[in-house]
């Protein structure tokens, strides 16, 4: 079985994050999103609404799932979870030179490749952090994100 890890902060999850994950599920037999903290962020969502946001989006989808990251470097948690690859969108060629230190450090740590997909050109403006900004200034996102997240905007 071949087991991929699609890992990002989702706070929330978008259409653009749901648009690689797809894709990533039609490449591996098994995906798991995995939700990281970053305890020097402020987040919206807390941990356990992300990834049930996650679940909610994507649960239809085959193989794929979600579960929190925890403590520790994505190379490690790929390793304990038997992953062979880490999965990351890539929006642009910012993206790229921002991935690719980490891709290799990760190949170095633990031998897990990283796989690049680009986006699709619908959504290669779009971040959490620019949607919840939008949102928070009364503009309308609403095409952007998935009924879950929605749902859970309409009542901040």
């Amino acid at each position: 079985m071949r087991r991929a890890v699609c890992p990002g902060s989702f706070d929330p999850i978008h259409n653009g994050h749901v648009e690689i994950i797809a894709r990533a599920a039609s490449l591996f037999d098994e995906v798991i999103v995995a939700v990281s903290t970053n305890y020097s962020k402020k987040y919206l969502f807390s941990e356990e609404e992300r990834v049930a946001m996650v679940d909610e989006t994507l649960g239809g989808l085959r193989g794929v799932s979600a579960m929190p990251m925890g403590n520790g470097l994505l190379a490690d948690f790929c390793k304990e979870h038997g992953a062979e690859a880490i999965v990351k969108g890539l929006r642009s060629t910012v993206d790229y030179a921002y991935e690719i230190p980490m891709a290799t450090m990760n190949r170095h740590l633990t031998g897990v490749e990283t796989v690049f997909l680009q986006a699709d050109t619908r959504y290669t403006h779009l971040s959490s952090s620019l949607l919840k900004e939008v949102s928070a200034l009364g503009g309308n996102v609403s095409e952007y994100f998935p009924r879950a997240v929605m749902k859970r905007i309409a009542k901040l």
